[in-house]
């Protein structure tokens, strides 16, 4: 229990510290991300979720919806089916008002924003995330697989 105790103190400290705040650019991280991952966090500041870069796929699908037509899909590698979110926003500034967002099982609407944009497997994805009925999330990943 007291270690458990520690453990949450230590990602409590780690996410209020390291957050991956895109939302204005005189963040810290507007040129990398602080925390490498998926945060959730209610409208009262409330962590809902958060998920490591280490236990996400994320797979860039160039030609998703017809050539040129790009989407992304980010998952949860331990539970692919229960927590992933897939986006058409892939260029800095883009806005996608009908991703597919499903966390802990749960399907979502939202809105994304593409904060920042990749598209070589190593380059970085950052994206700001409103999901409705749950909070904002924001994804900051690193493309594992580009899949024609």
């Amino acid at each position: 229990m007291k270690n458990q105790f520690k453990l949450l103190c230590l990602v409590f400290l780690l996410i209020t510290s390291f957050s991956c705040d895109n939302d204005d650019g005189t963040a810290p991280n507007t040129n990398g991300c602080a925390f490498a991952g998926l945060t959730i966090v209610d409208s009262g500041g409330t962590i809902l979720g958060i998920f490591a870069e280490a236990n996400l796929q994320t797979d860039y699908f160039p030609n998703n919806d017809g050539p040129g037509a790009p989407a992304v899909e980010v998952f949860e590698t331990t539970n692919p089916g229960d927590n992933f979110i897939v986006t058409r926003a892939l260029t800095v500034g883009a806005v996608d008002t009908n991703p597919e967002i499903r966390i802990n099982n749960v399907d979502y609407t939202g809105t994304v924003t593409c904060q920042l944009a990749g598209s070589a497997v190593g380059e970085e994805l950052r994206f700001d995330i409103i999901i409705n009925g749950l909070g904002e999330a924001e994804l900051c990943v690193i493309i594992d697989n580009v899949s024609p």
